[in-house]
């Protein structure tokens, strides 16, 4: 990859919040909650529980994912649809929190089909 996905973009509003509990907006409709975040420079991320929208699984979204926070709203929003999500490789907790090298799947699944940080048109 030769973007970093697990970072922030320039711009993006992350520092010294605490997202837990905001909302996730996808593209195309809200894909769930944050349950848990980084905000580790190089190796940012969140964690969505999807609630019934997915079967309640647990989805992990790179932070360079993220558009814009919208604190006073309490939502981040995402530069994917909710089927790009739906259909990343499955987040176990206990393998991809802690381990970059098991994210990588994860991070090349976001990057593909589409150039990072250009949402479609």
């Amino acid at each position: 990859m030769t973007e970093n996905v697990w970072a922030y973009r320039i711009g993006v509003d992350y520092l010294a919040a605490d997202l837990t509990g905001y909302g996730v907006e996808a593209l195309d409709g809200s894909i769930g909650k944050i349950d848990t975040h980084s905000d580790e420079v190089t190796d940012a991320y969140l964690v969505v529980d999807t609630g019934v929208w997915i079967l309640g699984r647990e989805v992990l979204l790179p932070a360079g994912l993220v558009t814009r926070i919208d604190h006073a709203a309490e939502k981040v929003y995402v530069d994917r649809t909710k089927d790009q999500i739906k259909a990343a490789p499955e987040f176990r907790r206990d393998e991809h929190l802690g381990k970059a090298d098991r994210r990588e799947a994860l991070g090349t699944h976001y990057l593909s089909g589409m150039p990072f940080g250009v949402p479609p048109a």
